[in-house]
């Protein structure tokens, strides 16, 4: 095996030596300067907002804003990050099932999931998630619906202050809109493997 792997990079390292320049780096701190001026001055939460309704999902500041959407599309029983369901409860009735203890065992039976959010990027309409911040990470990605809950001071503007800001977290994951897939007609599919409708709820 490790023959296959030297003859390998051989080959590599001998297609490469002609080259005497190699292709130039993006000009990423430049890039970067133009979108950050272009959205400077925004309300961040107000951006992330906007940019969640581009790629198909949703963003709230009202709880019970979001619990009237549940409810408008047949979604009442799921679970809730039990952190979170003191401030959320008195804004979904009596006809919520809501479960504070995610039970593998019945990922079918669960139509939401409620998860903290570890922050959010206002520029591209993406939540992030990570182990710290999401209580069961199978309540994030398993129901047809997820709901992050986002406090407002961990919205960033851009993709690069969300990762100097977030730390060494190794499990993270960006959530930009609905799990979408396509197959080789160009189909688009929403839901395939992961949530099928995404929601922020700004607080």
């Amino acid at each position: 095996m490790t023959d296959d792997r030297e003859a390998i990079l051989s080959r590599v390292r001998g297609a490469l030596a002609p080259l005497r320049e190699r292709a130039p780096l993006p000009q990423y701190d430049a890039d970067m300067a133009v979108l950050r001026k272009m959205i400077a001055g925004r309300d961040l939460a107000e951006l992330l907002a906007e940019r969640m309704k581009r790629v198909s999902a949703h963003a709230y500041t009202s709880a019970a804003a979001v619990a009237e959407f549940l409810k408008a599309g047949g979604w009442t029983r799921g679970y809730c990050d039990p952190a979170l369901w003191p401030q959320l409860a008195p804004h979904f009735g009596a006809g919520f099932t809501v479960e504070t203890d995610f039970d593998r065992k019945r990922v079918d039976d669960y139509a939401f999931g409620i998860t903290r959010a570890a922050g959010a990027v206002a520029e591209s309409g993406t939540i992030v998630l990570n182990d710290a911040a999401t209580s069961r990470r199978l309540a994030a990605l398993a129901p047809w619906v997820h709901i992050a809950v986002v406090e407002r001071a961990t919205i960033f503007s851009d993709l690069t202050q969300a990762v100097a800001a977030l730390g060494p977290d190794r499990n993270v994951v960006w959530v930009t809109g609905p799990s979408k897939t396509a197959d080789v007609e160009g189909i688009l599919i929403e839901g395939v493997h992961g949530p099928g409708v995404q929601i922020a709820l700004i607080v």
